[in-house]
């Protein structure tokens, strides 16, 4: 309890953003259908929260420099409030995804100054604690986000009101707390090339993880309307998906920390595989099956990026393990960008099944890579320890670190 005490100015800020970011993104694909925006054109608003949150993730950091955690918290929250609230004022395509790249702008930034304040605040002792109240936390705001779309309007000032009301008031927690603000950490020096020479096979994870979690998300609205679900089902079909990566994440870790994480990944791909047939099969098998099938999808998918990660760490020594992380979070950013316009854009042309054949091909893809590579080198006996990795950040990486170090080394 006392940790929650201490940290609940932050944790209160993440679930605020939570619910204002994590809203936007299904409420405007709804709303977008209503205005009769192509099936693409939903699937852009998707690739430009995406660019907003790598050019977010890039610039944060060195604003924080220049004039501190709050007032820089405050800039990002400012660009996504505005971001909401000028829906209202043109509704086209093109100016909402200039809208949407503010709204992932945004959250990138203030994940940034939440998790740079937590990494100067947590000591080594409650480090596990402390992470895992905050995995808890952006989870649950997550799952929340999704569940509110049954209760906002599509094509209503009222609704985007509402979600820029919370991204306002995730300033109140930050700008109250007497507190003093921490040192800010240098920006971690972004390598992509490390990532590809630690593990080529995580940086393909990584991609297919961006692409079964990025299209899902922004383009799954656009899904569940084409199978026949009210709004308020779509909320809750959303909401499952969450939920079954949300479970997935404990079974997974035991798996990867006690076989070869190569075989777990390729096994655990081979049933994502699986869950897009059954979810191909069962669209028009009424509700209670869609549901069923959304939350095996999750189960299947959303750990790929927290096993490739964990993968790449086994190969990457103490000092690279903050840029390491960085590296990764800029693939599953270029996965996330091009993933949605991609999978609307088919959509279109074949219809609601084609989103889930795509990521079944990528799975595919991922499951004969991940031979080909089994067969490049062996894996590492002594490995890093499974850790849940949210991609919030470039700094999520600093918090992550010293997890892999302490818990590490287990065969």
């Amino acid at each position: 309890m006392s940790l929650l005490i201490s940290f609940a100015a932050l944790f209160i800020s993440v679930i605020l953003l939570q619910l204002s970011s994590g809203g936007v993104g299904p409420l405007d694909a709804l709303s977008g259908l209503q205005l009769n925006f192509t099936r693409a054109e939903v699937g852009l608003l998707g690739s430009a929260h995406f660019l907003g949150f790598f050019f977010g993730c890039w610039c944060a950091p060195r604003l924080m420099g220049s004039i501190g955690h709050s007032r820089t918290f405050a800039v990002f929250t400012a660009m996504g409030a505005m971001g909401l609230l000028a829906h209202t004022i043109w509704q086209d395509p093109y100016f909402w995804a200039l809208l949407r790249v503010a709204s992932g702008f945004c959250i990138a930034g203030c994940y940034t100054v939440i998790e740079a304040w937590l990494n100067a605040k947590i000591t080594n002792e409650i480090r596990g604690r402390a992470m895992g109240t905050y995995r808890i936390v952006e989870t649950g705001g997550a799952l929340g986000a999704q569940l509110m779309i049954a209760v906002l309007e599509p094509v209503h000032y009222v609704s985007y009101n509402i979600l820029a009301l919370f991204c306002c008031a995730s300033l109140l927690p930050l700008t109250l707390t007497q507190a003093s603000q921490p040192e800010t950490p240098a920006a971690p020096r972004l390598r992509p090339g490390l990532a590809w020479k630690c593990s080529p096979l995580a940086v393909i994870g990584v991609l297919v993880a961006a692409l079964s979690a990025a299209s899902f998300r922004m383009v799954g609205p656009v899904y569940g309307q084409d199978v026949g679900l009210a709004i308020d089902q779509i909320a809750y079909f959303l909401a499952a998906f969450i939920l079954g990566g949300a479970i997935a994440q404990y079974p997974l870790g035991w798996l990867a920390d006690k076989f070869d994480r190569r075989w777990v990944l390729i096994w655990l791909s081979g049933a994502a595989v699986g869950s897009c047939a059954i979810t191909i099969a069962v669209s028009g098998s009424g509700t209670a099956s869609v549901m069923f099938a959304a939350a095996l999808f999750g189960f299947t998918t959303f750990p790929i990026y927290s096993l490739s990660a964990a993968h790449a760490h086994d190969f990457a020594t103490s000092s690279q393990r903050i840029e390491l992380s960085a590296a990764l979070i800029f693939f599953f950013a270029l996965g996330a960008i091009a993933s949605p316009y991609l999978v609307a854009e088919l959509v279109e042309f074949f219809g609601p099944s084609a989103q889930f054949v795509l990521v079944a091909l990528g799975h595919v893809g991922l499951i004969a890579f991940g031979l080909t590579r089994m067969r490049a080198r062996p894996t590492r006996e002594e490995r890093t320890q499974y850790v849940y990795a949210p991609r919030t950040s470039f700094l999520i990486g600093r918090l992550m670190a010293h997890l892999r170090e302490v818990n590490g080394n287990r065969k």
